[in-house]
């Protein structure tokens, strides 16, 4: 079996005795994608709220360095970013942090749910916030637009749908391949162990080397987990199509239909 290219220092994911010695140090930034309701029933001990919704008003680069200032975080500021959506909204804004030049961010790799039901302490206070300065340093190797993404097909990308199955067989931009977000995780967290991933990944012909590009339905939630889970096992060329298929489809690209195909199996392993 091949092997993946070597992994960097990135840590994509952190789990929960890790996170909690940091809060306890004082030493990171915790982001509650939740909603607001969900957030104030209780969250993890000096988490911040930023919904998703409120991202998604506005997603543009210098919002986003708003946002970061907003919350205390400055260049280098360790950030964790949770939900309670196996970790694709979570996904969404590690991905947006990063875009704008973020590089220590990480997934908590369980759900809120999941840490509620192991008893670890919660919280309903908000913390007190003091604006920091981040720079904005676009990472544009991390995105992929509609019309990126035709030629780097041509020149060898893989484009991989992170919809489920039925979803993909209805409609889905020519040459791509499925890997249902749902297969990425596991019954505990919100990504599957490495070797896991790295079979998942082999067992669908994608070399070490390769550049891929992730996308979903929408917003880029489904893909973002798809474009975490990818970094985790070392891939260094991988891409978000953030603005994914409802934009491709409004723009009218050009579109594949499986009407024959059948619903086969999901392990692909």
């Amino acid at each position: 079996m091949c092997c993946l290219s070597k992994e960097k220092t990135m840590r994509v994911t952190i789990d929960a005795d890790a996170l909690r010695s940091d809060i306890r140090d004082k030493s990171v930034k915790v982001l509650d994608i939740r909603k607001e309701e969900d957030y104030k029933q209780g969250h993890i001990p000096g988490a911040i709220n930023f919904p998703l919704s409120n991202l998604l008003a506005d997603d543009s680069p210098d919002k986003v360095v708003q946002y970061a200032q907003s919350f205390g975080i400055d260049d280098e500021t360790p950030v964790v970013v949770y939900d309670d959506t196996f970790g694709a909204l979570a996904s969404r804004v590690a991905w947006t942090l990063q875009y704008i030049g973020h590089e220590d961010i990480s997934l908590l790799d369980i759900t809120f749910g999941t840490w509620k039901k192991l008893g670890l302490e919660t919280s309903v206070q908000p913390p007190s916030l003091g604006k920091k300065t981040h720079s904005l340093k676009l990472q544009p190797e991390i995105l992929a637009t509609a019309e990126y993404l035709m030629p780097a097909k041509e020149k060898g990308a893989v484009l991989v749908d992170n919809r489920e199955r039925l979803n993909f067989l209805e409609h889905h931009i020519p040459g791509a391949i499925n890997i249902p977000y749902r297969m990425l995780a596991s019954n505990q967290n919100v990504l599957r162990p490495k070797e896991e991933l790295k079979r998942l990944i082999q067992n669908r012909n994608i070399s070490p080397g390769s550049e891929v590009i992730t996308y979903c339905g929408s917003v880029g939630t489904l893909s973002g987990l798809g474009y975490y889970a990818l970094k985790s096992i070392g891939m260094e060329n991988v891409k978000l199509y953030v603005r994914s298929f409802k934009e491709w489809n409004s723009l009218e690209k050009p579109i594949e239909k499986q009407n024959d195909a059948n619903y086969w199996d999901l392990s692909a392993e």
